[in-house]
């Protein structure tokens, strides 16, 4: 909070320590105003919106210890650093009690006042960044089962609601687990064709002559173990919609049918020569790079381009982190309902640790970590203890990770935090502030001159 002027109020009955104390943390970048006695300095209060009060314990008429009551009375958020020549520790131990930050032993420490300050503001902003994601969490952005509020996702939600009217081709590209079926879902919801049949088919999971059997349906006796005439999803899904999920995965054989309707909106069943037509709405999903199989000629090139009427990019997890505390707090709540538990948030600690989490299995591995902590949950704020598994990956990762990865959940101080997060994003958005402020979600004038600070702490370390 320095670099943005942190606002400092001191309280001493001694003019010259006031005196000293405001030359000293002005020439520091501080904006500094001083009262004599603890009444002047809850006028002054009242007027400032002070970050950090440093007040004297040992003062005529209202003392330091009630001056901090009426402080945290009036600005609870407001840090209070007490003073004191007495070197009471009773006195101090009893302040800090009642909500002050620290104590300062007089004469004062430069050093030691502009250590215990930055310490105080560093709380004062974690407490804050703490109080706005809360905030964000309960006006969080929701479209049907999806939750998110980073840019990309915004961006897809906009581009499903701009679709759902039409019967396009929806091409649906992520990673496994990032929500491709929920989003499939969602358009189907809000299209014309809500009250219609969504059919989903797992291309993946299934042979090629089952598969095709699955989508188009077969004819009894068309091939061993067909002792019945079946209908297939297209048939099924007349009206509605068709999830075609993994549809790289798909055999040219099938493929070539595929195409066929998606051209003429016709297909015979497996052995048999009746022609049906059907009105369907395709949306295809894949984790496969379907430019590199076009390039291997795996993937038919016609067929890409009628199935990519519309794309729609799925980011993944680690590509909007900023989601993250949003998912988990909203399957918190959905598990904590379905469980009948009473859990209501996660710890500091935990929500750090799922931050700093790489998230391989996207959104489907949050989900699951979150319904775990709760299942097993015994006190309604889940600490680190209820992510085991996360908390294995984290120390790996420590284990393993070379220079300027070196920080420890926990035992690792914000600033440390903080600066991994903006160190590893950086790397990840190949050194562009303006992405990786995006992805943090600060400013770029804050990325920069920590940058500027980490290269000045390097130089004095190698020098």
């Amino acid at each position: 909070m320095k670099d943005e002027k942190a606002r400092v109020v001191v309280i001493d009955d001694e003019a010259n320590a006031v005196a000293a104390l405001e030359t000293l943390l002005r020439e520091d970048g501080y904006e500094v105003a001083g009262a004599h006695d603890a009444r002047s300095g809850l006028a002054l209060l009242e007027r400032t919106d002070a970050d950090v009060v440093l007040t004297d314990l040992r003062m005529p008429g209202m003392d330091g210890l009630e001056l901090l009551a009426k402080v945290k009375e009036i600005r609870p958020e407001t840090m209070v650093i007490v003073m004191t020549a007495y070197g009471t520790v009773k006195t101090a131990v009893k302040a800090m009690k009642m909500g002050a930050e620290d104590y300062l032993g007089k004469p004062i420490d430069v050093e030691e006042v502009e250590l215990v300050l930055q310490r105080a503001l560093e709380k004062k902003r974690l407490l804050e960044e703490t109080r706005i994601l809360r905030a964000r969490v309960q006006t969080k952005y929701r479209f049907e089962n999806l939750v998110g509020e980073s840019p990309d996702m915004l961006s897809a939600f906009k581009t499903i609601q701009q679709v759902a009217p039409s019967s396009s081709s929806l091409l649906l590209l992520g990673e496994s687990g990032t929500g491709k079926e929920l989003f499939a879902q969602a358009l189907h919801q809000i299209s014309p064709r809500k009250n219609k049949p969504f059919i989903k088919v797992a291309c993946a999971a299934l042979p090629e002559t089952l598969l095709e059997s699955e989508l188009f349906g077969h004819e009894k006796g068309s091939f061993t173990g067909a002792a019945y005439t079946r209908a297939g999803r297209f048939e099924m899904a007349d009206g509605g919609t068709l999830f075609l999920d993994e549809i790289g995965d798909i055999s040219p054989t099938v493929q070539v049918k595929l195409l066929r309707f998606l051209e003429e909106r016709e297909f015979e069943r497996v052995g048999g020569n009746r022609t049906f037509k059907v009105d369907v709405r395709i949306v295809a999903a894949t984790h496969r790079d379907l430019q590199k199989k076009l390039a291997e000629g795996t993937f038919r090139e016609d067929l890409y381009y009628r199935l990519n009427v519309i794309e729609v990019h799925i980011p993944s997890l680690r590509e909007r982190p900023g989601d993250i505390p949003v998912l988990a707090t909203h399957f918190l709540k959905r598990f904590a309902d379905q469980n009948g538990k009473d859990v209501r948030a996660f710890s500091d600690d935990a929500l750090a640790l799922l931050l700093r989490h790489p998230w391989p299995g996207n959104v489907r591995e949050l989900e699951n970590a979150v319904e775990r902590a709760v299942v097993l949950a015994t006190e309604p704020v889940l600490g680190p203890a209820y992510f085991p598994t996360l908390r294995r990956v984290s120390e790996a990762g420590e284990a393993t990770a070379g220079k300027g990865s070196r920080v420890s959940i926990p035992g690792s101080t914000m600033a440390e935090l903080e600066k991994e997060a903006i160190l590893r994003t950086m790397a990840a958005v190949g050194g562009s502030t303006a992405r990786a402020a995006e992805l943090l979600q600060i400013s770029a004038r804050k990325i920069q001159y920590k940058l500027k600070e980490y290269h000045q702490q390097e130089t004095l370390r190698t020098a």
